[in-house]
């Protein structure tokens, strides 16, 4: 039986995310996925479609999703994100705060299930704003109000109440 590390770094708070979330422009996913089934494919037609970012996907093995082009890498892309965007493995996510860091982005999100506390105290440490184990599109629209109880924007709004 394996054991789960405890967590003990504690992450932005919800009035810090949102403030994070408001003063962003732009944000890069890296791991962006050409695949429906995945969840960065998912939050990439919702920030596409529902948020006024300039969003930038980061793939090495694939050139366009959702007619955007697709970069090689954090350094390849056209500008410096305010935000970095991260659907990677856990062993990926020290090299992906380098690759950040060396960039100059502002900030650098993981994704819901993603944590890693020693990427965590380096980046904040070099001066990032670090959110770990939570998802952009959540909370975005729980933010600003697009939040249905499964986390998904039905797109209905209505006072009715459903037929059993």
């Amino acid at each position: 039986m394996t054991t789960t590390p405890e967590r003990t770094w504690q992450g932005p708070s919800a009035p810090d995310r949102l403030a994070l979330l408001r003063r962003t422009r732009s944000i890069a996913i890296v791991g962006a996925s050409n695949n429906p089934a995945r969840a960065s494919y998912f939050v990439t037609t919702y920030l596409l479609s529902s948020t006024p970012y300039d969003v930038y996907l980061v793939n090495p093995r694939e050139t366009s999703i959702l007619g955007q082009p697709v970069y090689p890498s954090l350094d390849a892309l056209p500008v410096v994100p305010d935000l970095v965007d991260v659907f990677r493995r856990h062993d990926d996510l020290p090299t992906v705060l380098d690759e950040t860091l060396a960039v100059g982005a502002q900030a650098l999100w993981l994704q819901l299930g993603s944590w890693h506390e020693e990427v965590a105290e380096r980046g904040e440490a070099a001066g990032l704003t670090v959110v770990m184990d939570r998802c952009v599109k959540i909370e975005h629209a729980r933010f600003h109000g697009g939040l249905h109880l499964a986390g998904f924007d039905t797109g209905v709004i209505s006072s009715k109440r459903a037929l059993a």
